[in-house]
């Protein structure tokens, strides 16, 4: 092809895309037009009503998805259940720091004397692994 028929396509396309913006245009001014006319005041007051019948109806379902009563009825349960749970924890690590310090306030000799020398040292892995266990669950609380 000739560089002159190149140019000259070019300029068909240009010009159908001419024709083609100016039918757009006259196409959306007369939409605008008949909406316009369209809206005549009976329909404006039944499009409100409408409407106001569709916001009634969703705005019990947008409350209750608000919350309101609801949300801080599941927030009190679960606090409850929080310091349940807390309260359990807290009282294992005194039960556990108890059993502790009893084992530890045994005194070695007693110990020794009773049972024996490797039941010395069991004893006191027991009370390392008590401690270790008080300090877990004081640290570590349990989840609900």
């Amino acid at each position: 092809m000739r560089f002159e028929k190149l140019i000259q396509k070019v300029e068909q396309a240009e010009d159908a895309l001419e024709v083609s913006e100016r039918a757009v245009a006259a196409d959306v001014a007369r939409l605008r037009t008949s909406w316009r006319e369209a809206w005549t005041p009976g329909r404006i007051v039944i499009a409100g009503l409408a409407a106001g019948f569709v916001v009634g109806r969703a705005e019990p379902l947008r409350t209750l998805g608000k919350g309101g009563g609801l949300m801080q009825l599941v927030t009190m349960v679960s606090g409850l259940f929080a310091g349940g749970s807390a309260q359990v924890a807290a009282e294992g690590a005194e039960q556990a720091a108890a059993s502790a310090e009893q084992a530890v306030a045994t005194p070695a000799s007693a110990v020794a004397a009773t049972t024996g020398e490797d039941d010395e040292a069991a004893t006191l892995a027991r009370a390392e692994a008590t401690v270790q266990a008080a300090r877990v669950a004081v640290v570590d609380p349990v989840e609900p």
